[in-house]
């Protein structure tokens, strides 16, 4: 079928408005926020309903088109740069909140629904959607899900798939799939649910999600501690958590990240200090109290020069918000930011944190770290310019040596950013061999014609 032709099937399914063909169009969804080379789609098409979206699946099956489903396109690791002359289907027009039940702590939502507009609506109900990616003010619920996305809380509250209880996708027939359940326990089956979760749209397209909800904590604390030397900081996570105390968040910054975040927004952090402790602690008050009093207590112990708990509203917003600052203020230091997500056993921070501190050195980079020490996933993130080949030549290097080092540790390729092209390679070392080919021969057969979002996660094929 011709080009023309295909894009008047398409109008006639999702409308002629929802059809993108132009070169900016084109150029607007060739790439997302991984620093990879950009790909242009031949077509860009944009259900506004569920029966549409299950029509575009088939309609890609039937001519053997490539097909990435994407949300706002804000995951770090290539999972939805196309296809070459491939399609994109957009699951914005599909943003509804279909339920809230408030008595069985769950809800319903089409996949394009901004993460932080349904956290609000679900606050605004009494209740709690733990997951908090930092993208949350603009990814959607869809892309959350298919990255397994994680966040601030994930240390004390779990990821995505934490809160999945089902999700309702087409097969590549466009056949509508259910899986999952509104109650707590469902063995039924398959978990055909589980297996969407962090497949990068390579196996379904999402057409709803039920999601988990949660009472949100009585009582709320946050603190900041300063110490003049990363391994204390590093030692401190692994004690506080050894003390069997579990925040619910605990984050972790450097000196070079402190002094880049005052400098975008002067939050009053101390620059002097080697590495910073983000921490809040949350729950019943009395326990709240109990664990806030332990955590002052072991990072005394371990040689904070400074531990602050915040007084009110105003004080606790401010010192999340300095967290929240550390990536976009790095992202202006150097014309290219690459951020990773090393993550390791938490035992092993102080290993990594030395690590990091050798491979900057040892490629002559500019590397800052945050992240959430307490669940041992850090955010190395270096500043370079990749028009710059040699230093781009050290920077890979650079960032295989990183891998290397954290699977070495007993950790994992990615803590939350997902595997997409970016880590693709790196599979086997993690997995090994069979348990690539298993996923590769379970793709085969749900998707044989390859169209569902081909060459992500499995990597190349190895002789």
């Amino acid at each position: 079928m011709s080009n023309e032709s295909l894009q008047k099937e398409f109008a006639k399914v999702v409308g002629q408005d929802n059809v993108m063909t132009s070169e900016s169009e084109m150029h607007a969804y060739s790439y997302d926020s991984a620093v990879l080379d950009q790909v242009s789609p031949a077509m860009v098409v944009r259900p506004t309903s569920s029966e549409a979206l299950g029509q575009v699946v088939k309609l890609c099956n039937d001519n053997e088109l490539k097909l990435t489903v994407r949300g706002a396109g804000t995951n770090l690791s290539g999972g939805t740069i196309p296809h070459p002359g491939g399609i994109v289907c957009l699951t914005t027009a599909l943003n509804n909140i279909l339920e809230i039940n408030e008595e069985d702590l769950y809800a319903v939502v089409e996949p394009g629904v901004i993460t932080a507009k349904f956290a609000a609506q679900v606050a605004s109900k009494g209740l709690l959607y733990p997951p908090d990616p930092g993208s949350q003010a603009v990814s959607t619920l869809g892309g959350n899900v298919a990255e397994n996305a994680g966040g601030l809380r994930a240390l004390k509250y779990g990821v995505t798939k934490d809160y999945v209880m089902g999700v309702d996708f087409f097969d590549v027939n466009g056949e509508l799939v259910k899986s999952g359940s509104r109650t707590v326990k469902c063995v039924t089956g398959y978990n055909l649910a589980g297996l969407m979760v962090a497949s990068e749209g390579t196996l379904g397209v999402f057409e709803k999600l039920i999601l988990k909800l949660v009472p949100p904590p009585k009582a709320i604390k946050s603190m900041m501690a300063e110490f003049d030397d990363v391994a204390a900081a590093s030692q401190a996570v692994s004690a506080i958590i050894a003390a069997k105390i579990v925040p619910a968040t605990l984050e972790f910054m450097d000196n070079f990240t402190i002094k880049t975040v005052e400098n975008f927004r002067g939050a009053g952090l101390n620059t002097e200090a080697a590495a910073l402790l983000l921490l809040e602690v949350d729950g019943h008050p009395a326990q709240v109290e109990d664990d806030a009093a332990q955590v002052q207590e072991i990072c005394n112990k371990l040689g904070a020069r400074q531990f602050t708990v915040a007084q009110d509203a105003k004080q606790r917003d401010a010192v999340w918000q300095a967290r929240r600052d550390a990536l976009p203020a790095l992202a202006r230091v150097k014309p290219t930011t690459v951020l990773e997500d090393a993550t390791v056993p938490r035992s092993k921070i102080p290993d990594m944190m030395q690590a990091l501190k050798r491979i900057a050195r040892e490629y002559k980079l500019t590397i800052g770290t945050f992240g959430h020490a307490g669940d041992g996933n850090l955010h190395p993130t270096i500043l370079t310019d990749k028009r710059d080949t040699q230093e781009w030549e050290r920077v890979e290097k650079a960032i295989d040596e990183i891998f290397d080092v954290a699977l070495d540790l007993g950790g994992t390729l990615s803590g939350e950013h997902g595997i997409g092209i970016a880590k693709s390679k790196f599979m086997h070392q993690e997995h090994g061999l069979a348990a690539i080919e298993y996923s590769r021969r379970m793709k085969s057969v749900l998707d044989p014609k390859d169209i569902l979002n081909p060459g992500k996660m499995l990597g190349p094929l190895l002789a």
